[in-house]
């Protein structure tokens, strides 16, 4: 019987499939290369191979896009649990309570299995990525901890379960020993996304703009590569360190010379266009048609809610187009989603709802509707999903409200706090100079 290469069981695999599967998983786990590509290999070598297939169908229940999720579903039901061995069921099971919306459970799910599985990367990352949509990256540490023990520095992709812990620690807060455990997982898998992204995560937490951008131009030949599949969110990080340098003019050039020629219309990748856009608009540069083109982008998605991070992006776009209709269905469809009982509908009700509802509000001009929505929601803004330095945005957003509705104690109190982290930071720098504008 065929193993991979951490030298689990593959069911129904001979060694042709087993070795195309391996390069699907390390494609999966890098960021970097054509996944389905390598799976449809092994499938033609070993066409029963369950865990090609359940890997197929985890890059359709992670896409975060309805009609990908339906298709998924009705995959996994060709699946039957009594032909499945332990590793394949705990797979199936997680996958079915993804599909279902019940993402906390679906991660519980795989932490048992990882227990038991620690050398498993797909569940590894699968069980990061859920976290990153419910906002808690951070058990990414956690859970590579428990695992790395049972790992020999030898052992293939060695490298990537590193890049996994280096990212956890960063959202934990330990940046430090994450810049150190990363760029040594950088050395180990160069075209590795993780430990690049967790590298540029440590420079904008810890206010080194400049060090970041040197990060980037020093491995720009690794992440700029099209095999590359989350280059568009590196490109993001870039541009959000010349912002913080008061570069705005080169952060609106990559908007528009980087990401917008290599973006796909998905919602994790537009995400980076509205975030960045939106930043950039609020520090003074001129969208012009940018909106009207990125909500024709967001318009493309399939209808459907089933990712607060995602729609919280939409309704931006959509109010920033000045398209009502399409902002009243992406607020209508969450409403519901907070009605529906579900796992997510807490998450929709405090968190997703008032923020949309808000940004409705900063957009019309109603600035101090938008700071008493938003200041509630901001103990609780993980919930969203992303990392922190995604959810910015929204505290941005809650400051510069505060700037224009003259709440010159709330703004005041807010810039503070964000020199404190970052006290260099020409943003932050701007916040406390429109402060002192506003009179007593």
């Amino acid at each position: 019987m065929a193993t991979d290469a951490q030298g689990l069981t593959l069911s129904r695999a001979n060694a042709e499939a087993s070795v195309h599967f391996d390069k699907a998983v390390r494609a999966f786990t890098l960021g970097y290369g054509d996944v389905n590509a390598h799976l449809t290999t092994a499938q033609e070598h070993s066409p029963d191979c369950p865990m090609a297939e359940l890997l197929r169908i985890w890059l359709l229940a992670l896409s975060n896009d309805p009609t990908q999720i339906a298709k998924a579903n009705e995959q996994l039901a060709t699946l039957a649990d009594t032909t499945l061995n332990e590793r394949e069921r705990a797979h199936r099971e997680a996958l079915q309570l993804t599909i279902n919306g019940r993402w906390p459970t679906a991660v519980a799910a795989l932490d048992r299995h990882l227990l038991n599985s620690p050398h498993d990367l797909t569940a590894h990352q699968c069980a990061m990525r859920l976290d990153g949509y419910l906002g808690r990256f951070h058990r990414t540490a956690g859970r590579s901890a428990r695992a790395l023990p049972s790992w020999s520095k030898d052992q293939p992709s060695y490298g990537i379960m590193m890049s996994f812990y280096g990212f956890g620690l960063e959202e934990l807060g330990d940046y430090a020993r994450a810049e150190a455990v990363s760029r040594k997982a950088a050395e180990l898998e160069p075209y590795g996304y993780w430990p690049h992204h967790a590298v540029s995560h440590v420079m904008e937490m810890t206010d080194r703009p400049d060090d970041g951008i040197a990060w980037m131009n020093e491995r720009q030949q690794f992440w700029t590569n099209p095999n590359c599949n989350n280059r568009v969110h590196i490109w993001w990080h870039k541009a959000l360190f010349h912002i913080e340098l008061g570069q705005f003019d080169e952060a609106l050039a990559i908007y528009d010379d980087e990401i917008l020629t290599a973006i796909r219309p998905v919602g994790t990748q537009l995400c980076n266009l509205t975030a960045l856009l939106w930043r950039l608009e609020m520090l003074g540069c001129e969208a012009g048609d940018r909106w009207l083109h990125q909500h024709t982008l967001w318009q493309q998605q399939a209808s459907g809610i089933c990712s607060p991070f995602n729609e919280i992006h939409a309704v931006l776009a959509a109010l920033r187009a000045d398209d009502t209709s399409a902002y009243d269905t992406l607020l209508s469809g969450m409403r519901g989603a907070a009605a529906d009982g579900r796992e997510l509908a807490p998450t929709y009700r405090d968190v997703a709802v008032p923020i949309s509802e808000a940004m409705a509000s900063f957009v019309r001009g109603n600035y101090t509707d938008a700071v008493e929505r938003l200041l509630p929601v901001e103990p609780n803004l993980w919930r969203m999903g992303g990392s922190i330095a995604q959810r910015d945005l929204i505290e941005w957003t809650l400051t510069e409200a505060a700037v224009r509705a003259g709440l010159r104690d709330v703004a005041l109190s807010l810039a503070n706090e964000r020199l404190a982290l970052k006290p260099d930071s020409a943003v932050n720098q701007h916040f406390l100079d429109a402060v002192q504008t506003i009179s007593f």
